[in-house]
């Protein structure tokens, strides 16, 4: 959530950002609400300091045996204008915040302002250009090698649902296996085990709320949301707290399966694992100082490229434009891996700084020095990584032409296999 006097002072370029992000906010609600808001508390504290006066002067006519009724009276009227201005006070702050909680975070200074994802910038690729002719897709190979059942995840759940089998499924373990104790052992993380399911609030907290409600999955009756990544849960672990400096960046690293109805996604590729509406990931949230975030940003993306490379598949690295960043976030680089089957780049992770966005949302706070007056944590996140599509590169690059997959190297102590074949 954007500062309210920060909206004030630059209503023009906040304006400006809500366009180049796509977005629609009512804006320029906020200078009338906040002189509005701002007249009440001054009318409010003129009130509450005649009333401190006059109930002094009510005091002393008491000591004085004196008459003092005339004045008591006078003085209800105005405890009753306190209330009705308190009353009307907060129905313009709440007014207030439901703008806010629709203008998105700025865009850094190094965001280009574009429209869609065509406008992206490309900072960099590596590994060898994949040159391979390959004939059949991740969904051809893993159903004549029986390890990914599409079908069967469609018949009992619906489509974008899969059910991983035999050797698929300890590969997928072994994926993410791998990838938790790369950050564990080579990063620096805490791991965290989180809740699957969020309430209302920690929705709210990292911004997934209110503006993109119809892309969760809700049980309205315990009013708790399935959680779209784990940065929801990991990001709230910290909802309301105030943070030790000395222990900043603090860095957390968890897996757990994301669900999205992907509500917003009629009409885009939809098969296999290419967009499924559950999926699993190990995701990374750093907090913090303000004046460290950008530097954290770099080593945050190096640490989701290094998953990459140990898996030695080729990618390469955008910085997102404006159009294409998402609300929260203040600057994201995707890291998008070649399917050669797809004849296409697959984005398997984004690497955002929301600078002050969520922790103002969340109220998470640190203060710089001892006696220093708290500021709100940047808060960092990046997936280490979505597994389905590093599935699809993986099988399409891995398998031979007789149909055998090699895992990856750095996957075969966790799989305790080389191979898997159609006669496993």
């Amino acid at each position: 959530m954007l500062d309210l006097k920060f909206i004030r002072d630059n209503i023009d370029a906040v304006r400006l950002n809500i366009k180049n992000k796509n977005e629609s906010a009512d804006v320029d609600q906020i200078p009338q609400l906040d002189e509005k808001r701002r007249s009440i508390i001054q009318e409010v504290e003129k009130l509450k300091n005649l009333r401190n006066v006059v109930s002094k002067e009510i005091a002393q006519l008491k000591k004085d045996g004196q008459n003092a009724d005339d004045k008591i009276a006078s003085m209800k009227d105005v405890s009753d204008n306190i209330k009705r201005l308190d009353d009307e006070l907060r129905i313009t702050e709440e007014q207030i915040y439901q703008v806010q909680l629709y203008i998105p975070n700025m865009t850094g200074p190094d965001v280009v302002a574009g429209k869609s994802a065509a406008d992206n910038q490309i900072i960099r690729s590596w590994g060898d250009e994949y040159k391979k002719e390959v004939e059949r897709n991740h969904i051809d190979i893993a159903t004549d090698l029986a390890i990914i059942d599409f079908e069967r995840g469609a018949k009992v759940s619906g489509s974008g649902f899969a059910f991983y089998r035999g050797k698929g499924a300890k590969l997928e373990r072994a994926l993410i296996n791998f990838m938790l104790d790369y950050h564990l052992d080579n990063h620096g993380y805490t791991e965290l085990m989180s809740p699957y399911l969020v309430n209302e609030k920690s929705m709210y907290g990292t911004g997934q709320l209110p503006k993109m409600a119809e892309d969760m999955y809700h049980a309205q009756e315990d009013n708790v949301y399935l959680i779209p990544t784990a940065e929801v849960p990991i990001t709230n672990y910290h909802y309301d707290e105030m943070l030790p400096n000395e222990k900043l960046p603090i860095k957390y690293c968890g897996f757990s399966p994301c669900w999205r109805r992907e509500a917003g996604s009629y009409g885009k590729e939809v098969r296999g694992f290419l967009r499924v509406h559950q999926f699993n990931k190990v995701e990374m949230v750093n907090f913090s100082r303000p004046d460290k975030s950008w530097e954290q940003l770099e080593i945050l993306l190096s640490e989701a490229e290094d998953i990459v490379k140990a898996l030695k598949l080729h990618y390469r690295v955008l910085r997102l434009c404006s159009g294409d960043t998402s609300f929260a976030s203040s600057m994201t680089y995707d890291i998008e891996v070649w399917s050669p089957g797809e004849k296409n780049w697959l984005e398997v992770s984004s690497c955002s700084n929301f600078t002050d966005f969520q922790g103002r949302r969340a109220n998470i706070r640190f203060r710089p020095e001892p006696n220093a007056k708290p500021e709100f944590i940047h808060t960092l996140n990046g997936s280490g990584l979505a597994t389905s599509r590093i599935m699809v590169a993986m099988l399409e690059q891995y398998t031979d032409s007789d149909n055998c997959f090699h895992v990856p190297e750095a996957l075969r102590k966790y799989t305790g296999f080389e191979t898997i074949s159609k006669n496993d």
